[in-house]
């Protein structure tokens, strides 16, 4: 696909994972190792991180669909950047405490949260319908090279230098970032405020009581969210804690540690690599079924990780292989499926309540995690979480995804999440494999399971 503007977007996707995947190893170590936080504090840090999806993912869907999303996504990287500049500006100046690590995460958990609901809204507007399988196929390839490379240069930049300066990698990727998104040429128009019928514009509330409905009352897009959100759930719980596990009881170097979990990401490109194929051999519904089966179990061999370094590079490094190729797999499918399916009107609107219900669950987790791992051993605790992460693909297998073969078309708008047009139209397609009448309109973290 050779089109400026999604060379941009992609760009920048790349650039930025890189550095936040160096930041997600050096948070937990500075917290652990020189703050000397507790096994509660360092889940309850990556739940600070992640409150913001709670409180503004739906607010921010109703407004983005009335906004230009380009600026928003410019300048969420910009405020990103600067706000991860204080830690190494703290660290220089000898005041670097746990509460400012608290008041960053939620700064940067706040413009994440605007970012990610804009920057789905605003692949369908850059791409053709038709190029979404392979538009988000190419975000996810940024993703897996992020995982092979973050991990890696953090561990080994940690290492050599220390945990902050680490973090001046990510704060200067976000400037990058939004450059390259500045460099976007295709301008949205403005989306018309919407009215009632007596010319009123349409409140807030309304408009996100109807994406929530959307959402909730489509029969493809429902199990999505109870799978991911169920997965995202019980996979926090386990990658609060995880880090306990690695730095406090098994004591793995960190430089061990990055090259581990940065080779064994390229299943993250596999995926990337198989995604397409995937969806065209058995279809996109079985795509999704299939990759969800698949990666919640890999947790389990990652959580029996023991000291010895020879083992310990094969549990961590096959359990992450695995995991990686099924994220991106269900990533690629069920973000095509939702962007194609969604009114252009309703694009935000449906990410936001979508990021709403399966980031929402991600807070609850790390706090569940970090109470289990308090109240019994860290590693029993992580095996309880596994187990339960290994039953959230029971949504998606008992529901209609199962035979869905092609992308449907994009549901009518005029009754959305309701069980009439809207659902009766998904549900043809989802049946047959053939894309059903309706109206001609248009609809990417990442919003899989195991957030990551």
């Amino acid at each position: 696909m050779r089109h400026h503007d999604f060379l941009m977007i992609w760009s920048a996707a790349t650039v930025s994972i890189v550095g936040s995947q160096v930041t997600l190893i050096a948070i937990p170590f500075m917290a652990l190792t020189m703050l000397h936080a507790s096994v509660f504090q360092v889940s309850l840090l990556a739940a600070v991180e992640m409150v913001p999806f709670l409180l503004f993912t739906l607010p921010a869907g109703a407004w983005l669909d009335r906004v230009r999303r380009r600026p928003v996504l410019i300048g969420a990287d910009i405020v990103r950047g600067f706000v991860l500049l204080s830690i190494p500006a703290a660290y220089l100046s000898n005041t670097l405490s746990l509460p400012q690590l608290f008041v960053v995460a939620f700064a940067t958990g706040t413009a994440t949260a605007f970012f990610d609901v804009a920057d789905q809204s605003y692949l369908p507007a850059i791409v053709e319908r038709e190029d979404l399988v392979e538009g988000n196929a190419r975000l996810q390839v940024s993703n897996s090279i992020a995982q092979i490379g973050g991990p890696t240069l953090g561990g080994n930049l940690i290492a050599a230098f220390a945990a902050p300066v680490a973090i001046l990698v990510d704060a200067l990727s976000f400037f990058v970032s939004g450059a390259f998104m500045s460099a976007v040429r295709r301008r949205e128009a403005k989306p018309s405020r919407r009215t009632d019928a007596a010319g009123r514009p349409v409140p807030m509330h309304s408009e996100i009581g109807e994406g929530l409905r959307y959402v909730l009352g489509n029969p493809l897009l429902r199990p999505i969210a109870a799978c991911t959100g169920t997965s995202n759930l019980f996979a926090a719980a386990l990658f609060g804690v995880f880090p306990v596990l690695i730095w406090n009881e098994l004591r793995l170097p960190p430089a061990f540690y990055g090259t581990v979990m940065g080779i064994a990401s390229v299943g993250f490109l596999v995926g990337a690599a198989l995604s397409d194929r995937a969806t065209r051999i058995i279809g996109l519904g079985p795509t999704i079924v299939a990759s969800a089966a698949v990666g919640a179990p890999a947790f389990l061999l990652m959580v029996l990780t023991p000291s010895d370094l020879a083992i310990a590079a094969i549990t961590l490094g096959v359990g992450w292989f695995l995991a990686g190729l099924s994220q991106v797999v269900y990533n690629v499918a069920q973000l095509s499926l939702r962007q194609a399916i969604t009114p252009p009107e309703l694009q935000s609107r449906m990410n936001a309540t979508m990021r709403f219900v399966v980031w929402g669950t991600i807070p609850i987790g790390f706090v569940m995690g970090g109470i289990l791992a308090t109240i019994m051993p860290v590693r029993v605790a992580l095996i309880l979480a596994a187990l339960a992460c290994a039953t959230s693909f029971l949504p998606v297998l008992f529901s209609p995804l199962r035979h869905l073969v092609d992308l449907p078309a994009c549901t009518a708008p005029g009754s959305p999440g309701t069980a009439g047009s809207a659902d009766a139209a998904a549900m043809a397609g989802a049946d047959t494999g053939v894309e059903p009448a309706s109206e001609p309109t248009r609809a990417a973290a990442n919003e899989g399971q195991a957030a990551a």
